[in-house]
């Protein structure tokens, strides 16, 4: 995409090339209201946008692989946007990350093809839950483990994992969303879905094609009350063959990163 270069009288003085730029970046989502702008409120990408006008010297639009949550982190989250700015990537990516707050950090910048969308184009995410099952919790480690010390049968929770995968419709496992009403479908395809205890921590990890709000932290509920003796196999069965009665709590967003997207 070009855009022509003016001088003050309107005279054309060459063509600009509009630059495609694929961002990584990793953040921690304990003080935002997650991804996408929202008025008035602090969001990752509110605060992409506002740095790179100011670099831009106009409105610059981001598009993020998907929406995390409020709370919600990210290892490893894609983004993209177009610039006029000839900067050099590795200048660009210092520039933003001076004017980012420490709790946002660019990883890595490069040019892309002018068609890339960092939702569009992907092909799998990876998500990972983490349940801390110690008694006592590190002050420092409460915004990003979901603090569980209750009695729980992990050996249950961790076989009733695999039951989420393949192409399922996973409404029951969706919070609604503003494009309900568009009749969107709700089957996903989960490639991997696995969990395994790592010292004082229980995990969680998921690959998938896509996700629904909130899909992540409802299989991590439905497995916790799997571990507590209340849904057993034949219930996972019911709930992805279109019983929604709900029957588990939705897990705290802060014990949720994404790690990967895949293209």
């Amino acid at each position: 995409m070009t855009n022509p270069s003016r001088d003050s009288n309107g005279a054309v003085l060459g063509l600009i090339i509009m630059r495609r730029i694929r961002i990584t970046l990793a953040y921690d989502g304990t003080d935002f209201h997650g991804w996408q702008i929202q008025p008035g409120l602090p969001t990752i990408q509110g605060a992409l946008e506002a740095i790179l006008g100011e670099i831009e010297g106009k409105p610059v639009h981001v598009a993020g692989s998907g929406r995390t949550d409020a709370g919600v982190h990210a290892l490893a989250q894609v983004a993209a946007f177009s610039l006029d700015n000839p900067i050099p990537v590795d200048n660009l990516r210092k520039a933003i990350n001076r004017l980012l707050p420490p709790s946002i950090r660019v990883l890595s910048v490069e040019e892309t093809h002018a068609d890339f969308h960092p939702r569009y184009a992907a092909t799998a995410k990876t998500y990972q839950y983490r349940i801390h099952r110690g008694e006592t919790l590190s002050p420092f480690d409460r915004s990003y483990v979901h603090h569980f010390p209750y009695p729980l049968d992990e050996q249950v929770f961790i076989a009733h994992a695999p039951l989420l995968e393949g192409e399922h419709d996973f409404s029951a496992f969706a919070a609604s969303d503003d494009s309900d009403h568009e009749g969107k479908s709700m089957v996903r395809t989960i490639f991997s879905s696995r969990a395994r205890r790592d010292g004082d921590r229980l995990l969680y990890e998921v690959r998938d094609s896509g996700f629904l709000k909130h899909m992540v932290r409802n299989i991590a509920g439905a497995l916790l009350e799997a571990g507590k003796g209340n849904l057993c196999a034949p219930d996972f069965h019911a709930l992805l063959s279109g019983d929604h009665r709900p029957r588990f709590a939705t897990a705290p967003s802060k014990g949720l990163f994404l790690v990967s997207v895949e293209y």
